[in-house]
């Protein structure tokens, strides 16, 4: 089974997560610094549909850049999340089974 992590390298649930899925037998782990190569909008939508959550929950909101978003709608939280990646609450955790929000990191198991 193969696994993609969008990761933050500096994110302390980022880095357990990756060590949940390192720590897997048979998985093959393919991980996104989302930071540098950021997804697109159209993808964090999918991503967001097949995890069963809104953009707003999948914003990063202890930044100070999802202050504005605090009344906008899904549109305009993607468009920001896209233009600002940082925004992207982490680690999301995409397998053949599934998407999960990797907070609390032990979550990801459901998809494993």
């Amino acid at each position: 089974m193969k696994a993609t992590i969008y990761h933050n390298p500096r994110c302390s649930k980022s880095r357990e997560a990756l060590a949940i899925l390192n720590g897997t037998p048979g998985l093959e782990v393919e991980v996104v610094e989302y930071l540098k190569t950021p997804p697109s909008r159209e993808t964090l939508k999918d991503l967001y549909a097949r995890a069963g959550m809104t953009a707003r929950e999948g914003l990063r909101i202890a930044e100070d850049a999802a202050k504005p978003l605090k009344g906008a709608d899904d549109d305009s939280i993607l468009d920001a999340m896209a233009t600002n990646p940082i925004l992207i609450e982490r680690p999301l955790v995409v397998t053949e089974k599934g998407v999960r929000l990797g907070r609390p990191p032990e979550k990801i198991r459901e998809i494993l």
